[in-house]
């Protein structure tokens, strides 16, 4: 996948979330669990734009990794919103259970080759 590719797939990841968000009801547990998928799923595009501009492999990897943990945040974060019945949207929730586990394994992968690529 070419990195614009995967740079716009994170930025429609990050505003599907936010649209997500939107619709959910205005309990604590919904909010405070809100706010903290945006924070995460718009941070893995953000920090997706730095490790595209990183000095060295070292920094890339790094960055890559940040993007990878605020993936897996996310992803932890749905799953729990679907188990405590927080969303009603069923099928907007496995689409974006499924993308995010796609741009986990994406990120994975990347790294793996990049770490392989240092170490030639």
């Amino acid at each position: 996948m070419k990195p614009i590719n995967l740079e716009d797939r994170l930025i429609q990841f990050a505003v599907d979330i936010i649209l997500f968000c939107k619709k959910m009801d205005k309990s604590f547990a919904s909010e405070h669990l809100a706010k903290q998928l945006i924070r995460s799923s718009t941070s893995s595009a953000l920090n997706y734009g730095e490790a595209r501009s990183g000095e060295s492999t070292n920094d890339f990897l790094r960055k890559m990794k940040i993007c990878l943990k605020e993936l897996r945040e996310s992803f932890i974060n749905i799953k729990i919103q679907k188990s405590a019945n927080l969303i009603t949207d069923v099928s907007l929730l496995e689409k974006l259970l499924k993308e995010n586990d796609e741009l986990i394994s994406i990120f994975v992968a990347s790294i793996k080759t990049a770490s392989l690529k240092k170490q030639s």
